[in-house]
């Protein structure tokens, strides 16, 4: 099963990254893949959200549980349903220098091995594409008052 992990650095406090990062139906106003994203069950630290998001005008539908851990800056998702068989990961904000390191790290199994088999290379540069948009999508949010 690919994974895929990417980082960028923000300039800015690890907790705004982290807070920004979490507010999930927000993302669909800054990161250009993220059609819809609707929180259908809160709870103590967790989410149930359902994602609409689009790779290459295809629409990819799937709900996943999300769990926020406060203390150490750390969100954790994985698929409940959806068109994924596996999809799940985490993002990490860490202090780095005057900044923010944010790592976002996704594991996932379309659950089709013969379409894996011939386009599984494609697949992995497209699920990189898209984590790196939307880590650069959070980065703008996050920098766009410190911008002149």
């Amino acid at each position: 099963m690919p994974y895929v992990e990417t980082s960028i650095f923000i300039d800015s406090e690890p907790r705004k990254a982290y807070e920004l990062a979490s507010d999930m139906e927000s993302y669909p106003k800054y990161m250009e893949d993220v059609e819809s994203v609707t929180v259908t069950e809160r709870g103590d630290h967790t989410t149930l959200t359902d994602w609409v998001s689009n790779i290459e005008g295809t629409p990819i539908y799937w709900t996943e549980r999300d769990n926020f851990d406060d203390d150490n800056l750390v969100i954790t998702y994985q698929l409940t349903e959806g068109d994924l068989d596996k999809f799940e990961g985490t993002w990490k904000f860490e202090k780095n220098g005057s900044g923010t390191l944010v790592t976002l790290g996704v594991d996932f199994d379309f659950g089709i091995p013969h379409l894996e088999e011939l386009i599984g290379p494609t697949l992995i540069i497209k699920v990189r594409e898209n984590s790196d948009m939307m880590l650069a999508g959070l980065k703008s949010l996050c920098e766009k008052d410190k911008k002149i």
